[in-house]
């Protein structure tokens, strides 16, 4: 049996996005491009992330706010395509996958004659937003209660804990993990197998499927049995 008697509680928190514009739009990939070598990286964040939150975001063919805009609205689906299979999660900083976005544009521009530009009602706006964070209340004691959580979690629990949490931990990591790293090494070969869920390309009900299948498939190999 595994002793977790040093582990504190963990907290289960719930969030949703503030969404604030920024009053940048743009009708062509030209405009898109200067934008984005002078917004924020919050709304590059946004537009990566931000729609796991919006209730729209149930078929992630295209993942992202830039792919989607320019399948949808310039109607260039070369563009929608390259853009769309950029996993953030492998980029170190949210400078570089802005980099790699503005490179992928460019790269079109110079394949393109002709520009293609949205309608004026179609425009991309860019997004920054600020997290707003609830607390729930529920305090999970030990490895086997949050086993027993992760499944009825709200998907936006899910998104705060396991997505939004790589940008608060100083591991990079998600919650659940960095709790686990509390006990020391006991818990790394769960760690591990969490690491290897990639959070972009599904909705943030399939990620919470995968999750509680890791935890389940843990708890079922695990020698020394979870608690």
């Amino acid at each position: 049996m595994k002793n977790t008697s040093k582990m504190q509680p963990f907290a289960v928190k719930d969030c949703t996005l503030a969404a604030i514009a920024t009053g940048r739009r743009a009708q062509n990939l030209r405009e898109l491009r200067d934008h984005l070598n002078e917004v924020d990286t919050d709304s590059v964040y946004y537009h990566f992330w931000g729609s796991r939150l919006r209730p729209k975001f149930d078929e992630p063919e295209y993942n992202n706010d830039f792919a989607s805009w320019s399948h949808r609205c310039l109607r260039d689906d070369v563009m929608a395509e390259r853009l769309s299979v950029i996993d953030p999660r492998d980029y170190d900083t949210l400078d570089e996958l802005r980099q790699e976005i503005i490179d992928l544009i460019e790269y079109r521009l110079d394949e393109r004659e002709f520009v293609p530009w949205a309608k004026t009602d179609e425009q991309f706006s860019f997004i920054r937003s600020q997290i707003v964070v609830f607390d729930t209340g529920i305090k999970l004691k030990s490895l086997r209660h949050l086993m027993s959580a992760i499944s009825t979690m709200s998907t936006s629990s899910i998104y705060y804990h396991f997505i939004d949490a790589r940008r608060r931990t100083d591991t990079g990591t998600d919650d659940f993990s960095y709790w686990l790293q509390s006990s020391g090494e006991i818990y790394d070969v769960l760690i591990s197998k969490l690491a290897d869920v990639d959070p972009y390309f599904v909705t943030l009900s399939d990620l919470r499927e995968q999750l509680a299948s890791v935890f389940t498939t843990y708890a079922s190999e695990d020698r020394g049995g979870a608690t």
